[in-house]
């Protein structure tokens, strides 16, 4: 594709996105805003990443009896974030955004973000990442590679949309118990699930959260996350990709790291992994280890 040459005159692409992204502002040189969604506790409502941070989540979801709730981002606070990063809409002006959102299927976010882009015009680009958290994260890092590249909005835009199906999310859960609260499962199944010790592995296929299958205790579950990675025809090491985990402790994700040595090996020198939040936190509780990678072509 031809690039957009970058010089003193070229328009600058501001990368943004939502805290559904799990990117804690300052984490990733080349993004411009993180927009959080709200997270609540019974009547206390909280902004994601900005007054909760996620270990103080996973401190209030373990002594919650009810699950907290998540809104989505409205559109006065798109609207807010991108009027900062690129002046008011009749300010004029010719730099442009792209905005980065969780899926579509799981949340209005979206929605919020192509309301609030309208009043720019053309300047202001919204993707659907049909992902979410380390997910959502690995290709708002592509983009940010993209724009410093000097490639326009719109070729950024091409780009993800081009990339963002080889996005896997995987993670294998540490407990059935969250899944119960929301009511994606029953008491007995989740009972069932704890004295068996069952890990069941998640993804997001098609934007939403699908269950691939579930393992009798981490070793044989940290397998089937390898085998996922296998079936994808392996990681794209050129590509960005992220570990991370839920809840205080991060001893499985370093534990998962070490039985996947394979998967690493020659690669990379080191794999870094970082907290997932109360988006995804919510519904799958402490104790998970998460993936996302760009398939191999």
């Amino acid at each position: 594709m031809q690039q957009q040459p970058v010089g003193a005159d070229a328009p600058c692409v501001h990368i943004i996105t939502d805290s559904a992204s799990d990117l804690v502002q300052g984490e990733l040189d080349g993004v411009s805003a993180v927009v959080p969604l709200s997270i609540a506790f019974g009547d206390k409502e909280y902004l994601d990443g900005v007054d909760l941070s996620h270990d103080r989540f996973y401190e209030k979801l373990v002594e919650s009896d009810e699950l907290p709730r998540t809104s989505q981002v409205s559109p006065f606070a798109f609207s807010q974030t991108i009027e900062g990063v690129l002046g008011a809409p009749d300010a004029g002006g010719s730099d442009e955004a792209v905005v980065i959102t969780l899926s579509a299927k799981l949340s209005g976010t979206h929605e919020s973000a192509l309301a609030a882009a309208q009043a720019w015009g053309g300047r202001v680009h919204v993707v659907d990442s049909t992902n979410v958290t380390i997910g959502q994260k690995a290709l708002v890092a592509f983009a940010v590679r993209l724009a410093k590249q000097g490639m326009s909005a719109a070729q950024i835009v091409s780009e993800l949309d081009d990339a963002k199906g080889r996005i896997r999310l995987v993670a294998l859960l540490d407990t059935l118990e969250y899944l119960q609260k929301g009511g994606r499962i029953s008491k007995t199944a989740a009972f069932a699930g704890g004295v068996l010790s069952i890990k069941p592995v998640v993804a997001i296929q098609d934007g939403v959260v699908a269950v691939l299958g579930k393992a009798r205790g981490s070793k044989k579950g940290n397998n089937l996350l390898i085998q996922q990675v296998k079936e994808a025809g392996g990681i794209d090491f050129d590509m960005p990709f992220f570990l991370g985990y839920t809840g205080l402790g991060d001893d499985l994700v370093r534990k998962y790291i070490e039985d996947s040595r394979e998967l690493w090996e020659g690669h990379v020198e080191s794999v870094g992994y970082s907290t997932v939040g109360g988006t995804i936190g919510t519904h799958v509780g402490p104790g998970a280890v998460a993936l996302a990678f760009f398939a191999k072509q």
